[in-house]
């Protein structure tokens, strides 16, 4: 037998355990799932959980505005006042600056 098989055979299991080592290693920081790819998700999640809050937000304004629409004229005036500078009969507009 040469030296090289007598080193194999006596050290193969610690040959093979090592190498399978260096394969999860590598798996863990550049294969699919690795810890870079998983932090990159993560911050992609947070982001589109902040965008996802501000898009529910402004959809409850917009509900809240429709319901106000809908249920009375008080919106329609305040609009029609500050958007329009429309007053009812008998009032008198106005205006001045700072």
């Amino acid at each position: 037998m040469s030296l090289v098989t007598q080193f194999l055979s006596r050290h193969s299991l610690t040959i093979f355990l090592s190498l399978l080592l260096i394969w999860f290693q590598s798996q863990l920081w550049v294969g699919r799932g690795s810890l870079p790819e998983v932090w990159r998700m993560q911050k992609q999640v947070t982001e589109l959980t902040q965008k996802i809050e501000a898009i529910t937000d402004n959809n409850r304004k917009l509900k809240a505005q429709v319901k106000d629409l809908k249920e009375g004229m008080g919106m329609i005036e305040e609009r029609a006042r500050m958007e329009l500078d429309m007053v009812k009969p008998n009032e008198i507009l106005v205006q001045y600056k700072k």
